[in-house]
């Protein structure tokens, strides 16, 4: 009996380093958006509304992709849907090499969509996959190993594509302004196969995960039965929109990821449009914003819930993001920019906060409930959008504006939203 209930332990061992593998990569590919929007926006010659449809194509599918992942996932189960999104993501990586090839901008972001729809059956797989994996009890506990895993991949990222694409793009970028029309054709198309030898990498790389994980003796795990036990739950309602508390924590889980990608995404291109930092030490901002938020999830680990409640977290997060936020409005040069990457140290806590808040008490709605949240990742589409259009129509630290009433509205629900039945 002892020797199976080892085997066990070591085959639930064995599936989380799996998951933290994939939980890796999500965090890998979501945070090279940081440097491909500086690099596209020379590249392609964009301005600042124009590059942030970067993370508009990454994100919006999810929003798109949400429903037709979790019918995806009934068809093919946890671990083929797991392998199948992970072919995705290499075709919208292949995707980038005809991209590069003919420098066209509508064909990068149509890569970006691809690759996001590969992430949204990833994620819709992985996030419940991981919390049903092993006992309810420490479900937190493995959550944060795998946000740990992810949030690392998020600070190497950019310094890894970094180094590759934005070498010398001060000195590209003002050799560009002196050169004829011909020239710095020829110019742009070189700088734009910088991308190519990366990303074929890339689709090596995930097709060879793929095969990894159809292969591994990753369990299958039923959650349907799960269902029936909850059937008794809220017998008198009819429709996943008779939950306030859903509703309230899908619009909170919009602007918290719209803020999280605002904080990452558009750091490097505040360093050196809006601040005049150089590119080469620029591009290390959004790595700093990746460490404040792992030393969040460390802190977090600890004290929740042996100090404080995860609604008391998600208070203090919403407080922090708003003083956070100010300080960098009101501030200038290096300290500004160091306040953007701080940010993630109040982005930290917010994601795990949400889920339990507001799927508390939807029974069997859970699912649908867990789709709407996964949609509300769309905000990583759209509130940079926002940035990138007031910072044309302003200027780029004026921008950050908009994430002040966000953390409001994340302290609001907190505080008093997620109680409202």
């Amino acid at each position: 009996m002892g020797v199976q209930d080892q085997s066990g332990s070591q085959n639930t061992n064995r599936s989380i380093i799996i998951i933290g593998a994939l939980f890796f990569i999500f965090g890998f590919v979501t945070w090279l958006n940081s440097v491909l929007i500086p690099f596209l926006k020379t590249a392609s010659q964009l301005n600042n509304f124009e590059s942030y449809l970067v993370a508009f194509a990454s994100y919006i599918s999810y929003f798109v992709m949400a429903i037709p992942s979790a019918w995806v996932l009934k068809k093919t189960g946890f671990k083929n849907g797991m392998s199948l999104g992970l072919v995705v993501m290499a075709i919208g990586a292949l995707i980038f090499i005809p991209a590069a090839m003919s420098r066209t901008y509508v064909m990068f972001l149509f890569g970006l969509f691809v690759q996001g729809t590969g992430l949204a059956l990833l994620q819709s797989a992985a996030n419940p996959y991981i919390t049903i994996l092993g006992p309810i009890e420490s479900a937190a506990k493995r959550i944060s190993i795998m946000g740990i895993a992810n949030k690392v991949a998020g600070a190497l990222a950019p310094i890894i594509f970094g180094a590759i694409l934005l070498k010398n793009m001060d000195a590209i970028e003002a050799r560009l302004e002196g050169m004829g029309a011909a020239a710095k054709t020829a110019e742009l198309n070189e700088l734009a196969s910088l991308v190519i030898t990366p990303y074929a990498v890339m689709a090596v790389i995930l097709v060879g995960l793929s095969v990894l994980i159809y292969y591994s003796a990753l369990p299958e795990i039923e959650t349907d039965r799960e269902d029936e036990t909850l059937a008794a739950t809220n017998k008198s309602k009819t429709s996943v929109l008779q939950f306030p508390n859903l509703l309230l924590g899908t619009l909170a889980m919009f602007l918290y990821v719209g803020v999280e990608v605002i904080a990452g995404d558009t750091v490097i291109s505040y360093a050196r449009d809006g601040q005049g930092i150089p590119t080469d030490i620029a591009k290390y901002f959004t790595t700093y914003t990746l460490i404040a938020m792992i030393v969040g999830y460390l802190i977090g680990t600890v004290t929740i819930p042996k100090y404080i409640s995860q609604q008391k977290a998600l208070q203090i997060s919403g407080i922090l993001g708003i003083i956070l936020g100010l300080s960098a409005i009101f501030t200038d040069g290096y300290i500004s920019v160091l306040f953007i990457s701080l940010l993630g140290l109040a982005n930290a806590l917010v994601f795990p906060a949400i889920w339990p808040l507001a799927l508390n008490g939807l029974g069997r709605f859970t699912k649908m409930g867990s789709s709407f949240l996964i949609m509300a990742l769309a905000g990583g589409a759209i509130l940079p959008l926002i940035y990138g259009y007031l910072a044309d129509t302003f200027d780029t630290q004026s921008a950050y504006w908009i994430v002040i009433p966000s953390y409001l509205y994340i302290w609001f629900f907190a505080a008093k939203g997620h109680k409202i039945k």
